[in-house]
């Protein structure tokens, strides 16, 4: 056999083998490596808000049951540094204090394996919290060990495929998608005080609509008919606005649109979208600035946050400036004053945007706009002034027909919001999708059907 030809073999193999082989003599022993529950007194760092205290040196009497997953052994296992959601603490195994049974079951010990403790609370001199184990229980013995400590997971496609090994080996990691969690948890908390009904709408929809993406398509058997996950809830919650189920409702769930995967983009994706009755899109400027800062002050606890080595401040107002405006100002085209829309597309390919041929005016200057402005809009920004022909949902501006009162707002570079004055005619909406269908008969494959 050739090397070409040799069978492809898992480097981790051997050190699989070696954690099988300590797993049976768990088993030999009577001890089940894969036990059913584990009672806890404590979590760790409920542990090290208790004893805060507790000098350097001091003992307790105070017996504790704590649980978590061995990230470090030091001196053969006497020292265990236990990891649990919560924080870490030491776990200090000594033979003239664990019986012979549980001496035996730390030698069995890896790095990766969740087990339980018993034992009595002190601080060494050292000042590290320590339980001192008087008993060992493994709760669930790992077959694969974790990445190297100091190294963790440098493969960044790794960490996105593998994100459980990350969340293990990564403290930041941990930390983001805990705060992402508290930030849902205040926009809806935020949203409810103040009279907004939560619904849900269906993620199976028979049209694309809603917004203008290219979807994924599925097939339902019993119906035998294709239907699209959906890519915005938009039009399932105007219908429940229109019924009357209430004049101001949310929905937080996900979307899902089979476009580019990049850190702006994936193809599903969790959205807040929420309309109300009787306002325009100032007012739902001044609530997206109230969400935002909302969200920053109880979960960071300041206005003022630090990202990709820029801070930025998130106080509020926050400017609002129209889209025009901005590639004015740092491309020194007026598109506005541009006749045609040949007229446009050659000034947005002169400045570095990316066209077909066939673009419209209004996107000629959308991709001017995100060719050369979106990745300098640091600090918290409104931009207004969307051309008409990209915002079929919008109403149009009340002083120039080009354009319709939408925004998004941007925060280093990102856009995190997009909101618009509702189109309440009916026959202004009828023609909109018109050219919408139009649009896609032509090969634009992201405009939105009738």
């Amino acid at each position: 056999m050739t090397d070409s030809e040799q069978p492809l073999r898992d480097p981790v193999d051997p050190l699989r083998s070696v954690r099988i082989g300590k797993r049976e003599s768990l088993k030999a022993r009577g001890i089940d490596p894969y036990p059913y529950s584990f009672e806890r007194t404590h979590e760790t760092g409920q542990l090290e808000r208790r004893y805060a205290g507790l000098a350097a040196g001091a003992e307790t009497e105070d017996k504790v049951r704590v649980a978590g997953r061995i990230r470090a052994m030091r001196n053969s296992g006497m020292f265990i540094d236990l990891h649990d959601a919560s924080g870490k603490i030491q776990v200090f195994c000594h033979k003239d204090v664990l019986g012979s049974e549980d001496l035996g079951i730390v030698r069995l010990l890896d790095i990766g394996d969740l087990i339980g403790v018993e034992g009595l609370v002190r601080r060494t001199p050292r000042g590290q919290l320590t339980v001192n184990a008087c008993q060992v229980t493994v709760l669930a013995k790992a077959l694969r060990p974790l990445p190297e400590k100091y190294h963790g997971l440098a493969d960044i496609e790794l960490r996105y495929r593998q994100r459980y090994v990350d969340l293990i080996m990564s403290s930041q990691s941990r930390v983001t998608l805990l705060r992402r969690s508290r930030v849902i948890a205040v926009m809806r908390n935020y949203l409810a005080e103040r009279g907004y009904v939560e619904v849900e709408t269906p993620m199976l929809h028979a049209i694309a609509g809603g917004a203008s993406a290219k979807p994924f398509v599925t097939h339902h058997n019993t119906l035998d008919i294709d239907l699209y996950l959906r890519i915005a809830p938009e039009l399932h919650l105007k219908r429940l606005l229109v019924g009357g189920l209430a004049e101001k409702l949310f929905e937080i769930n996900r979307c899902f649109r089979n476009e580019g995967l990049s850190p702006r983009h994936n193809p599903e994706f969790t959205s807040l979208e929420l309309y109300e009755a009787y306002v325009d899109y100032r007012a739902m400027m001044q609530l997206t600035e109230e969400l935002v800062t909302a969200a920053a002050e109880a979960v960071i606890g300041t206005l003022r946050i630090s990202y990709g080595g820029t801070e930025i401040d998130l106080s509020v107002p926050w400017p609002r400036r129209s889209m025009a405006e901005l590639v004015h100002d740092v491309a020194g085209i007026d598109f506005l004053a541009l006749p045609s829309a040949e007229a446009a597309r050659e000034a947005a390919t002169s400045i570095g945007a990316a066209l077909t041929g066939a673009e419209n005016w209004g996107q000629a200057l959308e991709a001017a706009f995100a060719a050369r402005v979106e990745d300098t809009l640091i600090q918290p920004v409104h931009v207004t002034g969307f051309p008409r022909e990209i915002s079929p949902l919008a109403k149009a501006d009340r002083h120039d027909p080009r354009l319709v009162e939408r925004f998004e707002t941007y925060i280093y570079g990102w856009e995190i919001a997009n909101a618009f004055s509702e189109l309440t005619d009916p026959e202004d909406q009828r023609e909109r999708f018109v050219a919408q269908m139009k649009a896609r008969a032509a090969g634009d494959e992201e405009a939105q059907p009738l």
